[in-house]
């Protein structure tokens, strides 16, 4: 596919400045784009790329109209105009209706006619597959699972009975939905299994990565809003519930019966303790682990930056005696005040 940079223009907008004519073919980055091809710069720190990019045109901020003598487009936001080009230039494969001769149906399970199956998948007795979904070779869609239209569910990728999967919902391989949760009660010695009888119920348009998990409810459900983004190898645990349009990144993760609000964010490795919630827009940094509830909207940190080893020991002691150290301070500060009070 190929379109002219002023068709693109009036497609989504923007002002061209330049040859509106010159043909865009597939995007590219700055450092790596050729002939045909068009990059975009959101971030200053790649400002120097841009004098010598080999992009035949490119997508900047008004900031930075005049750093290049290319073809481009001037626009508010590159980075999410980027994304849009991407789309148009690399549409997502459409799924052509059938059932390979390898997979396994149950004969009352519901598949429409426009709906694709890989070989070896398995759809399971009552499951609803909904208009121009496609299943991955190998997957296993339990009893009773129902996916809305257009959703694409990639290879090796198991939702187990009872699941609801909403519409356009893209699952990447090794992706479990619907897992058992981590639900035991100690008794003496040993553990009683509780069984987890809850579902996982995913809105519309939500993406999920290769690996992730997401456990069903010990009684009530575990919810996943409308146009959530999991990253890979994402826990989200029993009775979660997490907003609308938030996004993890991986290594992240949720345990058990955590409320995380809409547009949240979770940067690499951020974890938030059971039993509690956090705020609508909500940043969490990398590495961060949440051990209280967050009631306000804004960036929390909690990470611990490295730095050499023995400089890590040495900081890292300190740490161990901050609290002997602080009550060593207000022991201090009392006697200076008694002392300040007797002497007048």
């Amino acid at each position: 596919m190929a379109f002219t940079l002023a068709e693109i223009a009036a497609r989504f907008g923007g002002r061209t400045v330049g040859e509106p004519g010159i043909l865009i073919r597939q995007v590219g980055t700055l450092a790596r784009a050729g002939e045909g091809e068009i990059a975009f710069l959101a971030n200053p720190r790649y400002r120097p790329q841009l004098a010598s990019t080999r992009a035949s045109a490119v997508i900047v901020g008004p900031d930075a109209e005049s750093l290049t003598a290319l073809p481009r487009i001037v626009c508010d936001q590159p980075y999410v105009y980027f994304a849009r080009v991407a789309q148009l230039l690399n549409p997502a494969a459409v799924a052509r209706g059938g059932v390979h001769a390898q997979a396994s149906v149950a004969p009352d399970a519901q598949v429409d006619d426009s709906a694709r199956i890989d070989a070896g998948a398995i759809v399971e007795a009552g499951a609803i597959i909904g208009r121009a979904c496609w299943i991955g070779a190998g997957s296993v869609i339990g009893g009773g699972v129902v996916l809305g239209e257009g959703c694409r569910i990639h290879a090796s990728v198991v939702i187990y009975a009872g699941c609801r999967v909403g519409a356009r919902a893209i699952i990447h391989s090794g992706a479990v939905i619907g897992a058992d949760g981590f639900g035991f009660a100690r008794d003496g010695e040993r553990w009683i299994k509780i069984p987890q009888i809850g579902r996982v119920v995913i809105g519309d348009d939500v993406e999920i990565g290769a690996g992730t998990t997401i456990d069903r409810g010990a009684i009530d459900d575990t919810v996943i809003e409308d146009g959530v983004k999991l990253d890979n190898q994402i826990q989200i645990g029993h009775n979660c519930h997490v907003g609308a349009h938030t996004a993890m990144a991986g290594f992240s993760g949720l345990a058990g019966s955590v409320r995380l609000g809409r547009r949240c964010t979770l940067g690499a490795g951020a974890m938030v303790l059971g039993h509690l919630s956090v705020c609508d827009d909500t940043q969490i940094s990398a590495d961060t682990v949440v051990s209280r509830s967050i009631e306000r909207p804004g960036t929390y940190t909690g990470m611990f930056p490295f730095s050499d080893h023995r400089a890590w020991g040495r900081n890292t002691a300190v740490v161990r005696h901050l609290a002997e150290l602080v009550e060593r301070v207000r022991r201090l500060e009392r006697q200076l005040q008694e002392k300040e009070t007797k002497h007048g």
